[in-house]
């Protein structure tokens, strides 16, 4: 079963506001706030969904795509919540409140809304699950989600994780707007 069906009952919860008390267990760890977002393309197709679980260590973030071409594409977290096409700029640069460069293979890098490459089958299905260590939805000394939120970016070409400021990942081809509710 899809881990969103599992915590449903959790994203209502949430739907009242942020909250940073446990709402429950995912795999053993402590739930804090659960966030989704649909990844829409300029012109409102949606390519899938981005679960971000804020959890005690970090925040996990799930990602299901569809109907792209075989490849590997870039995902990134943007420091603003808005999502107008058709280049999807109004999502502002990647999330990088350590003022670092870009990419993991950066010696100056990176930021904290580097993730890694989206890679998608010849059937046209892509799936990321990871734990970003540190990062705090909300809380901490530097959350992910400000008044204006932020978010998911997907790229058209792979991240080479080491090109500031985007990782020569070419143009932004979907969005997901992340905010409190």
């Amino acid at each position: 079963m899809h881990r969103a069906a599992l915590l449903l009952p959790l994203l209502v919860l949430t739907a009242c506001g942020p909250k940073t008390e446990s709402l429950g267990r995912v795999g053993g760890a402590a739930l804090s706030l659960m966030l989704s977002t649909r990844l829409l393309t300029a012109d409102g197709n949606s390519l899938g969904e981005v679960e971000l679980l804020q959890m005690a260590e970090g925040v996990q973030i799930i990602a299901s795509v569809r109907g792209l071409p075989a490849g590997s594409y870039a995902m990134h977290l943007h420091s603003v919540g808005r999502c107008i096409g058709p280049d999807f700029a109004s999502a502002g640069p990647h999330f990088n409140p350590a003022a670092k460069q870009h990419g993991r293979d950066n010696s100056m890098g990176a930021h904290a809304g580097d993730l890694p490459n989206l890679d998608v089958s010849e059937k046209g299905v892509g799936t990321v699950n990871l734990m970003l260590p540190g990062l705090r939805l909300i809380g901490g000394d530097a959350p992910l989600l400000d008044d204006d939120g932020a978010a998911v970016l997907l790229h058209a070409k792979p991240d080479d994780y080491r090109t500031d400021p985007a990782g020569n990942a070419g143009s932004r081809i979907a969005c997901g707007e992340v905010k409190r509710q």
